[in-house]
C-alpha cells in the first residue's frame, strides 16, 4: 500500500475518533454510526480506533497490523500516540469525550472552513440530558467550538442508532432457521430461550440455579465473553468455549461464537428474554421489542444506578405498577449482584406483559428519528 494514501481523504469526509474503554460497546457504537453515514448518507468516513485488536471482534475482516484499511466502505485508521499528519474532515466526532490529538486540534483550527466538532456522548435517560444536548463549548485556546450531541429517548435529544433496513431484516428473520444454523437442540414445549451477554456478576450462580430447577426448560445462549469463566465455575468445568452445549437439569447452556452486529440482532430476535450490557447491545435490545435485562456499566459511588432508575422510569411510563415494580426489583438485584432469587418469580411472571410493551416502546423511540440522520442534519444545517 502506498504510505501517502494514508494521508489523503476527501475534503468533505467525516472523522470519528473512538477510544476503546469497554472493549466492544464503544467500538460497537462508532462502527455502527460510521457504516450508517456511509451507506445511508453517502458520507466518506474515516474512523480512528485506539485498539484495533479489540475492534476485530466486531469487525472480523479487520487487520490490526495495518495502520489504514477500508472495511465495508469505512476508512479505518489506527489511532496511535504518534499521530500522523492527516487532513481534517468537514466534521470531527470525538466519541465519548475522547481527547483529540493536539496536532489534529491545531490542524482543525487552521482548516477553512473550520470543521463541525461534535462530542458524541454516552446514552442516558436522565432529565438533564435534554438541557445539554447541542450546547456549544468553545475551546479555551483555539478558535474552535465543540457541540455536545447526546443520544436519547425523546425528541429533545439525538435519538438512537437504527439502520434503515432494520424492519425488513426483522421481518425476514426465522427463529427456526436460526436454531438450525446453530445446531441447537429441538425446541421443547414451554421452553424459554434466553441470551446472556453480560459483565461478570456474583448473582450469576444464583440465577443459573433457579433456571436449572425451573418446571419448564430453559435454553441459555451465551456469546463468548467475560461471563464465561463464572459460568464454567458454576457448572463445575475448567472452561467453556464456542460450540459447547451443557445440560444441567432443566437448563441447557449453549456457548456461541462472538458474533458481529447483524448476527447479534438475530440472536436477540430469537430469544424470549435478553440479558444485555453497556450501551450498544442495550439499544439493540430495545429495537428487538422483547423483554430484556440491562447490566449497566458500573461507576463509582453507584452513579450508574441513578441512570438505571432513570431509564426504568421512562421505559415503563404508563405500565401498570406491579409490572414496573417487578422489573425494577429484578434489574436492581441483577446490577447489585444480590437478591436475584427473590426478585425472579415476579419478574418472570411479568414477561408476557413486557413482551406486549416492547413494540409500543420501539414505536415511541422511532418518533425521535435515527441518531445518524439527526446528526447529519445538525452538522449540515444547524451548525452551518
Amino acid at each position: 500500500m502506498d504510505p501517502s494514501a494514508l494521508l489523503r481523504a476527501p475534503e468533505d469526509h467525516w472523522d470519528i475518533f473512538c477510544p476503546v474503554v469497554d472493549n466492544y460497546g464503544d467500538v460497537g457504537v462508532c462502527w455502527r454510526l460510521a457504516r450508517q453515514l456511509v451507506t445511508e448518507h453517502g458520507i466518506a468516513v474515516r474512523l480512528w480506533i485506539d485498539d484495533l485488536s479489540s475492534a476485530r471482534r466486531l469487525i472480523p475482516s479487520l487487520d490490526p497490523s495495518l495502520d489504514g484499511q477500508t472495511v465495508r466502505g469505512v476508512d479505518i485508521r489506527a489511532w496511535t500516540s504518534t499521530f500522523p499528519d492527516a487532513p481534517v474532515g468537514a466534521v470531527v466526532i470525538a466519541a465519548f469525550a475522547a481527547s483529540l490529538p493536539e496536532s489534529f486540534l491545531e490542524a482543525m483550527a487552521q482548516r477553512s472552513p473550520r470543521p463541525a466538532w461534535i462530542n458524541l456522548e454516552y446514552l442516558s435517560a436522565e432529565d438533564w440530558v435534554a438541557g445539554c444536548h447541542r450546547l456549544p463549548s468553545p475551546h479555551p485556546r483555539l478558535p474552535l467550538v465543540q457541540h455536545f450531541f447526546f443520544p436519547g429517548l425523546d425528541a429533545r435529544t439525538g435519538g438512537l442508532l437504527r439502520e434503515a433496513d432494520y424492519a425488513a431484516r426483522r421481518r425476514a428473520f426465522s427463529r427456526e432457521a436460526f436454531r438450525q444454523a446453530l445446531e441447537l437442540p429441538p425446541e421443547q414445549p414451554g421452553e424459554r430461550m434466553v441470551s446472556l451477554f453480560t459483565y461478570e456478576n456474583p448473582a450469576l450462580p444464583e440465577l443459573l440455579e433457579l433456571w436449572s430447577k425451573s418446571p419448564l426448560p430453559v435454553c441459555c445462549l451465551v456469546p463468548e465473553g467475560r461471563v464465561l469463566p463464572g459460568l464454567a465455575a458454576h457448572l463445575g468445568l475448567s472452561g467453556l468455549r464456542a460450540g459447547d452445549k451443557i445440560l444441567h437439569e432443566a437448563l441447557t447452556v449453549c456457548v456461541l461464537p462472538f458474533v458481529e452486529q447483524t448476527g447479534y440482532d438475530e440472536l436477540l430476535w430469537a430469544c424470549d428474554l435478553n440479558f444485555v450490557r453497556g450501551e450498544d447491545s442495550f439499544v439493540r435490545a430495545q429495537w428487538a421489542e422483547l423483554p430484556f435485562v440491562w447490566h449497566i456499566y458500573a461507576q463509582e459511588e453507584d452513579a450508574h444506578l441513578v441512570k438505571l432508575q432513570a431509564f426504568i422510569t421512562r421505559y415503563l411510563d404508563g405500565v401498570e405498577p406491579a409490572v414496573e415494580l417487578a422489573l425494577r426489583d429484578f434489574w436492581l438485584a441483577w446490577n447489585r449482584g444480590e437478591g436475584v432469587a427473590a426478585a425472579w418469580p415476579s419478574f418472570a411472571a411479568c414477561l408476557p406483559l413486557l413482551k406486549l410493551h416492547g413494540p409500543a416502546w420501539s414505536a415511541c423511540l422511532q418518533e425521535t428519528g435515527d441518531l445518524a440522520a439527526n446528526l447529519v442534519r445538525f452538522c449540515k444545517v444547524e451548525i452551518e
